[in-house]
């Protein structure tokens, strides 16, 4: 095992393995840094309550920890461990059958930067089609003065009062925004390997350097649309009541032009500072968790093996 090549061991991880570590690295990633996404999705209101008004995710994390109390910022976080599970299951399970299928295809078995996009978006649609109602929960229980006494309720009232179709309401723009997002992801997480781990062995260091590079591209170019789906998952009443929007706002091009009315083109990078110091950190612990479960669980296997 010293010295052989992560990426070429014999026959490969196996698609038990890819979705096990997947699952664990999902979960790892949407937990560790779950109240800086809280923060996030605050400083993305178009319209916040003056008491919710942050300059910084810092100063926001502090307001909401001495004014709300200390456990308010993991508000939803158990939905999104619940979805996350799964959704990263599926997520990398597809990624690597359909990166190595496309490859050997383009490239002939080489590291092909199409076949990486091609297979990070088509694993987005199976992502978020599991996400996407999960999105939602978190996303209302994490806003200020958010009514829903817990997940349960929130799910039940948003049903009874907005229909099943509101957990799907940001579904086209969760994918204009996860496909292009996952596309520049894996394209500079395999460029940033191919520079500094050539040879793709396990090496934490490289997977954590190469996940955050990516994860940081990757948030800073897709915000525009990020601003958009926390519109349209969250249907924030005063901003919506304030453009003579009554009922709800549905539609990537409504969400759109909303945001322009209500903020103008700097209203598309409300809370680019916090979705980038969320996603860095986050990136990287999905990366350097999933290729240690790949390497553990693969390694385990092969041993397993030569010794029977």
């Amino acid at each position: 095992m010293e010295g052989e090549e992560y990426e070429s061991l014999p026959s490969g991880a196996s698609l038990g393995t890819h979705m096990m570590a997947g699952a664990v690295a999902g979960i790892m990633e949407h937990t560790v840094m779950y109240p800086v996404d809280s923060v996030k999705t605050r400083m993305q209101s178009l319209q916040p309550d003056p008491k919710a008004q942050y300059r910084s995710v810092y100063e926001a994390l502090k307001k909401i920890v001495l004014t709300e109390g200390f456990w308010r910022p993991l508000r939803g976080i158990n939905v999104t461990m619940l979805g996350a599970g799964p959704a990263h299951a599926m997520y990398f399970a597809c990624y690597e059958k359909m990166k190595k299928s496309l490859s050997d295809t383009i490239q002939h078995g080489g590291n092909s930067h199409l076949a990486n996009g091609i297979a990070g978006s088509v694993a987005t649609l199976l992502h978020d089609a599991v996400m996407n109602p999960a999105e939602v929960v978190k996303q209302r229980m994490q806003m200020f003065n958010s009514p829903y006494k817990s997940v349960l309720a929130c799910i039940r009232t948003v049903q009874r009062t907005e229909g099943f179709g509101a957990f799907y309401r940001s579904y086209t723009t969760q994918l204009t925004m996860n496909v292009p997002f996952q596309a520049i992801h894996f394209i500079t997480y395999e460029f940033m390997q191919e520079q500094i781990n050539p040879h793709r062995e396990y090496n934490p260091r490289s997977h954590i350097v190469s996940g955050a590079v990516a994860g940081a591209v990757a948030a800073a170019a897709t915000t525009p649309l990020d601003v958009c789906k926390t519109l349209l998952n969250t249907q924030e009443n005063m901003a919506l009541s304030s453009v003579n929007i009554s009922g709800h706002l549905s539609g990537m091009v409504n969400a759109f032009k909303t945001v322009y009315q209500l903020g103008g083109i700097a209203g598309y990078f409300r809370g680019v500072q916090a979705r980038v110091i969320y996603q860095m950190p986050s990136t990287a612990i999905a990366w350097s968790v999933y290729e240690f479960f790949k390497y553990f669980l693969t390694k385990h296997r092969l041993e397993k093996r030569t010794s029977l």
